[in-house]
Protein backbone atom coordinates (compact mmCIF):
# COMPACT_ATOMS: atom_id res chain seq x y z
CA UNK A 1 0.00 0.00 0.00
CA UNK A 2 1.49 3.43 -0.72
CA UNK A 3 1.05 6.32 1.13
CA UNK A 4 -1.30 7.56 -0.76
CA UNK A 5 -3.94 4.97 0.65
CA UNK A 6 -4.49 7.65 2.79
CA UNK A 7 -5.18 10.63 0.72
CA UNK A 8 -8.08 12.73 0.87
CA UNK A 9 -10.67 11.53 -1.53
CA UNK A 10 -10.75 13.42 -4.82
CA UNK A 11 -14.47 14.43 -4.83
CA UNK A 12 -16.92 14.91 -1.70
CA UNK A 13 -19.54 14.17 -4.38
CA UNK A 14 -20.99 10.93 -3.79
CA UNK A 15 -19.59 8.17 -6.06
CA UNK A 16 -22.28 6.06 -8.61
CA UNK A 17 -21.32 2.45 -8.51
CA UNK A 18 -23.95 0.86 -11.06
CA UNK A 19 -24.95 -3.01 -10.07
CA UNK A 20 -22.99 -2.75 -6.60
CA UNK A 21 -23.95 -5.66 -5.58
CA UNK A 22 -21.94 -7.52 -8.41
CA UNK A 23 -18.84 -9.91 -7.11
CA UNK A 24 -16.28 -6.97 -8.52
CA UNK A 25 -18.30 -4.06 -7.88
CA UNK A 26 -19.24 -4.76 -3.97
CA UNK A 27 -15.37 -5.06 -3.74
CA UNK A 28 -14.90 -1.36 -5.34
CA UNK A 29 -17.62 -0.26 -2.81
CA UNK A 30 -15.69 -1.01 0.20
CA UNK A 31 -12.56 -0.09 -1.13
CA UNK A 32 -14.27 3.20 -1.75
CA UNK A 33 -15.93 3.57 1.42
CA UNK A 34 -12.24 2.95 3.40
CA UNK A 35 -10.84 5.61 1.46
CA UNK A 36 -13.27 8.14 3.05
CA UNK A 37 -15.66 8.48 0.15
CA UNK A 38 -19.63 8.83 -0.02
CA UNK A 39 -20.97 5.90 -2.46
CA UNK A 40 -24.03 5.41 -4.26
CA UNK A 41 -25.11 2.07 -4.95
CA UNK A 42 -27.55 1.18 -7.97
CA UNK A 43 -29.46 -2.24 -6.97
CA UNK A 44 -31.97 -4.16 -9.21
CA UNK A 45 -34.38 -3.92 -6.04
CA UNK A 46 -34.55 -2.82 -2.55
CA UNK A 47 -37.74 -4.90 -2.10
CA UNK A 48 -37.41 -6.83 1.46
CA UNK A 49 -37.41 -10.39 -0.07
CA UNK A 50 -34.44 -8.43 -2.00
CA UNK A 51 -32.81 -7.73 0.85
CA UNK A 52 -30.54 -10.64 1.48
CA UNK A 53 -29.09 -10.15 -1.68
CA UNK A 54 -27.58 -6.41 -1.01
CA UNK A 55 -26.80 -7.33 2.98
CA UNK A 56 -23.21 -7.52 2.45
CA UNK A 57 -23.05 -4.29 1.15
CA UNK A 58 -25.01 -2.46 4.42
CA UNK A 59 -22.93 -4.84 6.40
CA UNK A 60 -19.71 -2.82 5.49
CA UNK A 61 -17.44 -0.80 7.70
CA UNK A 62 -19.03 3.24 7.26
CA UNK A 63 -21.67 1.80 5.02
CA UNK A 64 -24.36 3.18 7.70
CA UNK A 65 -23.13 6.76 7.34
CA UNK A 66 -21.64 6.87 3.24
CA UNK A 67 -23.64 4.31 1.43
CA UNK A 68 -26.90 5.02 -0.24
CA UNK A 69 -27.92 2.38 -2.35
CA UNK A 70 -30.65 3.43 -5.24
CA UNK A 71 -33.05 1.16 -7.62
CA UNK A 72 -32.12 1.68 -11.13
CA UNK A 73 -33.12 -0.90 -14.49
CA UNK A 74 -30.20 -1.50 -16.75
CA UNK A 75 -33.43 -1.73 -19.35
CA UNK A 76 -34.97 1.69 -18.73
CA UNK A 77 -34.15 4.60 -20.10
CA UNK A 78 -33.51 7.55 -17.49
CA UNK A 79 -33.60 5.06 -14.76
CA UNK A 80 -30.12 6.11 -13.87
CA UNK A 81 -30.67 10.02 -13.73
CA UNK A 82 -31.46 10.09 -10.24
CA UNK A 83 -28.77 7.67 -9.22
CA UNK A 84 -25.65 9.56 -11.13
CA UNK A 85 -27.32 13.42 -10.10
CA UNK A 86 -24.47 15.59 -8.43
CA UNK A 87 -22.13 12.61 -9.29
CA UNK A 88 -18.52 13.85 -10.33
CA UNK A 89 -17.29 10.14 -10.96
CA UNK A 90 -19.37 6.88 -11.98
CA UNK A 91 -18.29 3.28 -12.20
CA UNK A 92 -20.35 1.06 -14.19
CA UNK A 93 -19.89 -2.42 -13.40
CA UNK A 94 -23.11 -3.91 -14.42
CA UNK A 95 -23.66 -6.30 -16.71
CA UNK A 96 -25.01 -9.89 -17.19
CA UNK A 97 -22.59 -12.70 -16.97
CA UNK A 98 -23.29 -16.30 -18.01
CA UNK A 99 -21.95 -19.10 -20.52
CA UNK A 100 -25.36 -20.45 -21.12
CA UNK A 101 -28.03 -17.81 -22.36
CA UNK A 102 -30.84 -19.35 -23.81
CA UNK A 103 -31.72 -16.25 -26.21
CA UNK A 104 -28.11 -14.84 -26.51
CA UNK A 105 -29.02 -11.38 -28.02
CA UNK A 106 -31.77 -10.88 -25.28
CA UNK A 107 -29.87 -11.99 -22.14
CA UNK A 108 -26.37 -11.00 -23.25
CA UNK A 109 -26.18 -8.61 -25.84
CA UNK A 110 -28.94 -6.39 -25.38
CA UNK A 111 -28.87 -5.36 -21.87
CA UNK A 112 -25.16 -4.86 -21.91
CA UNK A 113 -25.13 -2.67 -24.54
CA UNK A 114 -28.42 -0.84 -24.27
CA UNK A 115 -27.71 -0.72 -20.25
CA UNK A 116 -23.75 0.73 -21.14
CA UNK A 117 -25.73 3.45 -23.45
CA UNK A 118 -28.18 4.47 -20.35
CA UNK A 119 -25.84 4.63 -17.97
CA UNK A 120 -24.22 7.36 -20.21
CA UNK A 121 -26.98 9.27 -21.79
CA UNK A 122 -27.76 9.47 -17.66
CA UNK A 123 -23.77 10.51 -16.83
CA UNK A 124 -24.51 13.16 -19.94
CA UNK A 125 -28.06 14.56 -18.86
CA UNK A 126 -26.65 14.99 -15.00
CA UNK A 127 -24.00 17.46 -16.34
CA UNK A 128 -21.66 16.99 -13.25
CA UNK A 129 -19.98 14.20 -14.07
CA UNK A 130 -16.22 14.29 -15.25
CA UNK A 131 -15.37 10.83 -15.59
CA UNK A 132 -16.86 7.25 -16.56
CA UNK A 133 -14.90 3.84 -15.24
CA UNK A 134 -16.21 1.26 -17.59
CA UNK A 135 -15.82 -1.99 -16.30
CA UNK A 136 -15.27 -4.09 -19.55
CA UNK A 137 -13.06 -7.37 -19.80
CA UNK A 138 -10.04 -9.13 -21.50
CA UNK A 139 -12.96 -10.70 -23.55
CA UNK A 140 -13.25 -7.61 -25.51
CA UNK A 141 -9.74 -7.60 -26.51
CA UNK A 142 -9.54 -11.54 -27.87
CA UNK A 143 -12.18 -14.70 -27.64
CA UNK A 144 -9.19 -16.60 -28.94
CA UNK A 145 -5.63 -16.01 -27.73
CA UNK A 146 -2.96 -16.13 -29.77
CA UNK A 147 -0.07 -18.53 -28.67
CA UNK A 148 2.29 -16.32 -30.59
CA UNK A 149 0.90 -12.35 -30.04
CA UNK A 150 1.10 -10.75 -27.15
CA UNK A 151 -1.98 -8.53 -26.37
CA UNK A 152 -2.40 -5.23 -25.35
CA UNK A 153 -4.76 -2.67 -25.29
CA UNK A 154 -5.08 -1.73 -29.24
CA UNK A 155 -6.36 -5.27 -29.54
CA UNK A 156 -10.01 -5.97 -29.99
CA UNK A 157 -12.10 -9.03 -30.08
CA UNK A 158 -13.02 -9.28 -33.59
CA UNK A 159 -13.83 -12.39 -33.85
CA UNK A 160 -17.12 -13.36 -31.31
CA UNK A 161 -20.60 -14.40 -33.07
CA UNK A 162 -23.74 -14.56 -31.28
CA UNK A 163 -23.25 -18.42 -32.36
CA UNK A 164 -19.49 -18.44 -31.15
CA UNK A 165 -18.86 -17.09 -27.55
CA UNK A 166 -22.10 -14.96 -27.38
CA UNK A 167 -20.79 -13.50 -23.81
CA UNK A 168 -17.34 -12.37 -25.17
CA UNK A 169 -19.48 -10.77 -27.69
CA UNK A 170 -21.54 -8.94 -25.55
CA UNK A 171 -18.47 -7.01 -23.39
CA UNK A 172 -17.12 -6.46 -26.91
CA UNK A 173 -20.26 -4.55 -28.25
CA UNK A 174 -20.90 -2.73 -24.88
CA UNK A 175 -17.49 -1.43 -24.53
CA UNK A 176 -17.39 -0.42 -28.11
CA UNK A 177 -20.70 1.45 -27.35
CA UNK A 178 -19.12 3.73 -24.51
CA UNK A 179 -16.49 5.28 -26.80
CA UNK A 180 -19.07 5.52 -29.17
CA UNK A 181 -20.84 7.32 -27.30
CA UNK A 182 -18.01 9.43 -26.20
CA UNK A 183 -17.03 9.84 -29.63
CA UNK A 184 -20.07 11.11 -31.04
CA UNK A 185 -22.40 12.76 -28.09
CA UNK A 186 -19.27 14.83 -26.34
CA UNK A 187 -21.03 14.47 -23.25
CA UNK A 188 -18.50 16.95 -21.69
CA UNK A 189 -16.77 13.29 -19.56
CA UNK A 190 -14.39 11.20 -20.14
CA UNK A 191 -14.00 7.54 -19.90
CA UNK A 192 -11.46 5.26 -18.54
CA UNK A 193 -11.95 1.39 -19.27
CA UNK A 194 -10.79 -1.56 -17.07
CA UNK A 195 -10.43 -5.05 -19.01
CA UNK A 196 -10.03 -7.72 -16.39
CA UNK A 197 -8.95 -11.51 -17.23
CA UNK A 198 -10.76 -14.19 -15.02
CA UNK A 199 -11.38 -12.80 -12.04
CA UNK A 200 -10.77 -14.57 -8.82
CA UNK A 201 -10.16 -13.94 -4.88
CA UNK A 202 -12.87 -13.60 -2.11
CA UNK A 203 -16.49 -12.66 -2.65
CA UNK A 204 -18.57 -10.43 0.04
CA UNK A 205 -21.42 -11.94 -0.45
CA UNK A 206 -22.18 -15.93 -0.98
CA UNK A 207 -22.90 -16.00 -4.62
CA UNK A 208 -20.65 -17.64 -6.69
CA UNK A 209 -18.76 -15.89 -9.45
CA UNK A 210 -18.30 -17.47 -12.85
CA UNK A 211 -14.63 -17.84 -12.02
CA UNK A 212 -13.71 -19.40 -8.94
CA UNK A 213 -16.82 -21.99 -9.90
CA UNK A 214 -13.96 -23.02 -12.07
CA UNK A 215 -12.26 -24.10 -9.09
CA UNK A 216 -14.87 -25.48 -7.71
CA UNK A 217 -15.26 -27.84 -10.59
CA UNK A 218 -11.81 -28.95 -10.56
CA UNK A 219 -12.62 -30.09 -7.05
CA UNK A 220 -15.47 -32.06 -7.50
CA UNK A 221 -14.08 -34.18 -10.20
CA UNK A 222 -16.08 -32.03 -12.79
CA UNK A 223 -12.92 -32.31 -15.86
CA UNK A 224 -12.16 -35.67 -16.85
CA UNK A 225 -8.65 -34.76 -17.25
CA UNK A 226 -6.14 -32.12 -16.95
CA UNK A 227 -6.62 -30.26 -20.37
CA UNK A 228 -4.23 -27.76 -22.12
CA UNK A 229 -6.22 -24.63 -21.06
CA UNK A 230 -4.03 -22.19 -19.78
CA UNK A 231 -5.91 -18.51 -17.58
CA UNK A 232 -5.21 -15.05 -17.26
CA UNK A 233 -6.17 -14.28 -13.72
CA UNK A 234 -6.51 -10.90 -11.50
CA UNK A 235 -7.07 -10.66 -8.11
CA UNK A 236 -10.82 -8.69 -7.47
CA UNK A 237 -9.45 -6.61 -5.04
CA UNK A 238 -6.67 -5.69 -7.55
CA UNK A 239 -9.88 -5.24 -10.24
CA UNK A 240 -11.52 -2.86 -7.53
CA UNK A 241 -8.27 -1.23 -6.38
CA UNK A 242 -7.51 -0.28 -10.19
CA UNK A 243 -11.20 1.07 -10.53
CA UNK A 244 -10.30 3.42 -7.57
CA UNK A 245 -6.91 4.35 -8.98
CA UNK A 246 -8.73 5.19 -12.31
CA UNK A 247 -10.56 8.14 -10.69
CA UNK A 248 -7.76 9.09 -8.47
CA UNK A 249 -5.01 9.57 -11.79
CA UNK A 250 -5.90 12.39 -13.41
CA UNK A 251 -4.00 11.18 -16.57
CA UNK A 252 -6.04 7.51 -16.60
CA UNK A 253 -6.85 7.42 -20.13
CA UNK A 254 -8.28 4.27 -22.41
CA UNK A 255 -8.20 0.92 -21.63
CA UNK A 256 -6.44 -0.99 -19.36
CA UNK A 257 -5.35 -4.46 -19.08
CA UNK A 258 -6.46 -5.24 -15.81
CA UNK A 259 -4.53 -9.21 -15.41
CA UNK A 260 -1.97 -10.60 -13.49
CA UNK A 261 -0.26 -14.13 -15.24
CA UNK A 262 -1.05 -16.92 -17.08
CA UNK A 263 -1.51 -20.42 -15.74
CA UNK A 264 -1.98 -23.66 -16.66
CA UNK A 265 -4.66 -25.98 -15.94
CA UNK A 266 -1.81 -28.65 -14.95
CA UNK A 267 0.32 -25.92 -12.87
CA UNK A 268 -3.20 -24.66 -11.41
CA UNK A 269 -3.67 -28.73 -9.94
CA UNK A 270 -0.49 -29.09 -8.90
CA UNK A 271 -0.88 -26.15 -6.42
CA UNK A 272 -3.81 -27.19 -5.26
CA UNK A 273 -2.45 -30.78 -4.56
CA UNK A 274 0.58 -29.03 -2.84
CA UNK A 275 -1.91 -26.86 -0.92
CA UNK A 276 -4.05 -29.30 1.06
CA UNK A 277 -6.44 -30.44 -1.57
CA UNK A 278 -5.10 -33.81 -2.61
CA UNK A 279 -8.22 -35.52 -0.83
CA UNK A 280 -10.77 -33.87 -3.64
CA UNK A 281 -11.63 -35.19 -6.91
CA UNK A 282 -8.57 -33.16 -8.60
CA UNK A 283 -8.33 -34.58 -12.53
CA UNK A 284 -5.10 -36.98 -13.18
CA UNK A 285 -5.53 -37.70 -16.55
CA UNK A 286 -3.15 -36.42 -19.07
CA UNK A 287 -5.19 -34.46 -21.60
CA UNK A 288 -2.84 -31.61 -22.11
CA UNK A 289 -0.74 -33.37 -25.51
CA UNK A 290 -1.96 -33.38 -28.83
CA UNK A 291 -3.82 -36.41 -28.72
CA UNK A 292 -5.81 -35.10 -25.83
CA UNK A 293 -6.42 -31.78 -27.19
CA UNK A 294 -8.32 -33.53 -30.27
CA UNK A 295 -10.34 -35.45 -27.83
CA UNK A 296 -11.18 -32.46 -25.63
CA UNK A 297 -12.21 -30.40 -28.79
CA UNK A 298 -14.56 -33.91 -30.07
CA UNK A 299 -15.63 -33.83 -26.76
CA UNK A 300 -16.47 -30.14 -26.54
CA UNK A 301 -19.78 -30.48 -29.15
CA UNK A 302 -21.04 -32.48 -26.28
CA UNK A 303 -20.79 -29.53 -24.18
CA UNK A 304 -23.54 -26.94 -23.74
CA UNK A 305 -23.22 -24.63 -26.44
CA UNK A 306 -21.03 -21.80 -24.85
CA UNK A 307 -18.79 -24.30 -22.54
CA UNK A 308 -18.11 -26.11 -25.90
CA UNK A 309 -17.39 -22.80 -27.69
CA UNK A 310 -14.86 -22.00 -25.00
CA UNK A 311 -13.45 -25.29 -24.79
CA UNK A 312 -12.41 -25.14 -29.15
CA UNK A 313 -11.54 -21.80 -29.15
CA UNK A 314 -9.03 -21.67 -26.07
CA UNK A 315 -7.52 -25.30 -25.98
CA UNK A 316 -3.94 -25.37 -26.59
CA UNK A 317 -3.33 -21.42 -26.18
CA UNK A 318 -1.52 -19.60 -23.78
CA UNK A 319 -2.43 -16.15 -23.60
CA UNK A 320 -0.27 -13.51 -23.78
CA UNK A 321 -0.83 -10.08 -22.88
CA UNK A 322 1.28 -7.10 -21.41
CA UNK A 323 -0.17 -5.87 -18.28
CA UNK A 324 2.22 -2.49 -18.09
CA UNK A 325 0.04 0.20 -18.68
CA UNK A 326 -2.02 -0.51 -15.68
CA UNK A 327 1.05 -0.55 -13.26
CA UNK A 328 2.88 2.22 -15.01
CA UNK A 329 -0.37 4.99 -15.25
CA UNK A 330 -2.33 3.98 -12.48
CA UNK A 331 0.35 2.06 -10.01
CA UNK A 332 -1.39 -0.84 -9.88
CA UNK A 333 0.41 -3.64 -8.32
CA UNK A 334 -0.48 -7.28 -8.46
CA UNK A 335 -0.95 -9.41 -5.58
CA UNK A 336 0.71 -12.61 -5.99
CA UNK A 337 -1.23 -14.94 -8.01
CA UNK A 338 -0.84 -17.93 -5.08
CA UNK A 339 -2.09 -16.52 -2.68
CA UNK A 340 -5.25 -14.93 -4.86
CA UNK A 341 -5.92 -18.56 -5.76
CA UNK A 342 -5.02 -20.48 -1.96
CA UNK A 343 -8.07 -16.85 -0.86
CA UNK A 344 -10.08 -17.85 -3.41
CA UNK A 345 -10.37 -21.69 -2.06
CA UNK A 346 -10.57 -20.63 1.36
CA UNK A 347 -13.27 -17.95 0.90
CA UNK A 348 -14.98 -20.96 -0.83
CA UNK A 349 -14.75 -23.02 1.78
CA UNK A 350 -16.06 -20.05 4.35
CA UNK A 351 -19.26 -19.79 2.16
CA UNK A 352 -19.40 -24.14 2.45
CA UNK A 353 -19.26 -23.69 -0.93
CA UNK A 354 -16.61 -26.46 -0.48
CA UNK A 355 -17.57 -29.55 1.42
CA UNK A 356 -14.38 -31.77 2.81
CA UNK A 357 -13.27 -34.80 1.05
CA UNK A 358 -15.40 -37.67 1.32
CA UNK A 359 -12.99 -39.63 3.36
Amino acid sequence: MSASHHSAPVTSAPVCVTGSAGYIASHVVAQLLARGYCVRGTVRSLRKEKEKDIAHLRALPDADTHLELVEADLMKPGSFDGAVAGCEYVMHTASPYMLNAQDPQKDLVDPAVQGTRTVLESCKKAGSVRRVVLTSSMAAITDEPESDHVLTEADWNTKSTLERNAYYLSKTLAEKAGWRFIEEEKPGFDLVVINPFLVIGPSLSAAINTSPQMFLDLLVGAYPGIMNLAWGFVDVRDVARAHVLAIETQAAHGRYICANTAITMRELVELLRASGYEGYKLPNLGLDCGVGDYVVKLSSYLQPKGIGSYLRTHVGRVPRFDHSKIQRELGLSFLPLKQSILDTLADLKTWGHIAPPKA
